[in-house]
C-alpha cells in the first residue's frame, strides 16, 4: 500500500468548506478558468478548508485548483464510478499526490440509475470498485477516499473501506445516524445547501427549483424518507417542510445556526454549496465572503 499522507482523518478538512460545480474547470472557457483559479485562492484565504469539485468531476480537474493555491484540500464531489475506470483514477491520483501531497481527497459514488446506463447493484458495484482502487498498480489508500453514502450499507463501507462519508443532501439528524454507523474514527463530511436570501418565499423559490431534479432520484428520495417524509412532499418540486430541512434559507446568521446544528450532529466538515440562480456556473463571491466573516473562518 502506499505510503502518502493521510488526507481524510478527521480535523484534515478543516470545519467548513465549500462545495460547488462551477470549480470544475476545462470546458473550453479560459475565463471562467481563470476566474476558478482565482476564487480558489480567495476561499483559500477567507479561512475555507477544503474545496469540493461538484459536477462528477474527474481526478484532474483538481489539478487547477490545486496548483492556485498552497495549503488547501481539493476533493472530487463526487466522482462517479461507471464513468471512470478505477485503474484510471488510481493513476491520475498517483499523480495528483506526487504533485500535492495529501492535499487532494477522492470522492467517489455509485450516481443514479438515471445518469448513468450501466447503473445495476451499486452496493456490489462500489465494493468491485474499492477492490480495483486497492490493487492498482498505484493503490488509492483507504485513508485518501471516501463515498458518497446514504443508506446504512454504503455508510459501512465508508467505514469498513473509506476513510469516511461525504453524504449529499442531508440534515442534521440524517448526521447524528451516520455517526452511529461510522463510529468514531471515520470522516463525516455532510454537503449542506444554503439560499442566501432573506424573502422566505424567494429563497424556497431558488430552492425548489434546484430540488426539483433531485426528487426524481430514489436514491434521494429513499433517503428522505427513511428520515419521516412522505410522498407528498416530493410533489411540486418539494413541500416547505422538505426545503426547509434540506436548505438553509435566509441570511447568514440562519446558515451559522444550522451549520452548528450539523456539526453538533457529528459532522467533523461540512461542504456548503451556494445555490444561486444557476449554481453550476456562478461562482458566488460574495455570499462566501459573507459567510466566512459570519461563520469565524478567517485566518487573519
Amino acid at each position: 500500500m502506499s505510503t502518502d499522507a493521510t488526507t481524510t482523518d478527521r480535523t484534515a478538512l478543516g470545519r467548513i468548506g465549500i462545495w460547488s460545480s462551477a470549480l470544475r474547470t476545462g470546458n473550453g472557457d479560459p475565463a471562467h478558468d481563470e476566474a476558478v483559479g482565482a476564487a480558489a485562492a480567495e476561499l483559500e484565504a477567507l479561512g475555507y478548508g477544503a474545496l469540493w469539485i461538484g459536477g462528477s468531476p474527474a481526478v484532474t480537474q483538481a489539478t487547477p485548483l490545486l496548483a492556485a493555491t498552497s495549503t488547501i484540500r481539493v476533493a472530487t464531489g463526487i466522482l462517479s464510478i461507471w464513468d471512470h475506470e478505477a485503474a484510471d483514477v488510481a493513476a491520475d491520483r498517483a499523480v495528483v499526490e506526487q504533485a500535492y501531497p495529501g492535499r487532494f481527497v477522492l470522492g467517489i459514488g455509485v450516481s443514479h440509475s438515471r445518469l448513468a446506463e450501466r447503473y445495476a447493484r451499486p452496493y456490489s458495484a462500489m465494493k468491485e470498485y474499492l477492490t480495483g482502487l486497492d490493487s492498482a498498480p498505484a493503490p488509492v489508500p483507504a485513508s485518501a477516499r471516501v463515498l458518497a453514502a446514504l443508506g446504512p450499507k454504503m455508510l459501512e463501507l465508508s467505514r469498513d473501506r473509506a476513510g469516511g462519508a461525504h453524504p449529499y443532501l442531508v440534515t442534521p439528524e440524517h448526521t447524528a445516524k451516520a455517526r452511529a454507523i461510522l463510529g468514531t474514527d471515520a470522516l463525516l463530511a455532510p454537503e449542506f445547501k444554503v439560499v442566501l436570501d432573506p424573502d422566505i418565499s424567494s429563497a424556497r423559490a431558488t430552492a425548489r427549483e434546484y430540488l426539483s431534479g433531485y426528487l426524481a432520484m430514489p436514491n434521494y428520495t429513499n433517503n428522505f424518507t427513511r428520515l419521516g417524509f412522505e410522498d407528498a412532499d416530493y410533489r411540486d418540486g418539494g413541500s416547505d417542510r422538505l426545503l426547509d430541512a434540506m436548505f438553509a434559507l435566509g441570511d447568514a446568521d440562519t446558515v451559522a445556526s444550522r451549520a452548528a446544528e450539523f456539526l453538533e450532529a457529528g459532522a467533523d466538515h461540512l461542504a456548503i454549496q451556494v445555490v444561486s440562480d444557476d449554481p453550476r456556473t456562478d461562482l458566488p463571491l460574495a455570499a462566501w465572503r459573507e459567510l466566512a466573516s459570519t461563520l469565524g473562518l478567517a485566518k487573519s
